[in-house]
């Protein structure tokens, strides 16, 4: 996992986790893999990104996830 791709930056989008100092979030490439579209796709619209980076995106998120416990009602 190759997390020195994910910075954070208090004057780079009010500081969220972001790729390389872009002003690209995280957050907003996870929302585009939730909804459906591809890394492909992804790597289209933002032809600045790197395959590597959404790996990291996804590599982050595992992370984040595993450090906090989230409140989920049982099915």
């Amino acid at each position: 996992m190759n997390l020195e791709r994910i910075t954070l930056d208090p004057a780079v989008m009010s500081g969220k986790p972001c790729i390389r100092g872009l002003r690209v979030t995280v957050a907003n490439v996870l929302r585009q893999l939730a909804s459906h579209r591809t890394p492909d796709q992804i790597l289209g619209a933002y032809p600045y990104l790197e395959p590597e980076d959404i790996d990291a995106c996804l590599g982050y998120a595992a992370l984040r996830v595993d450090d906090e416990e989230l409140a989920m009602s049982a099915a």
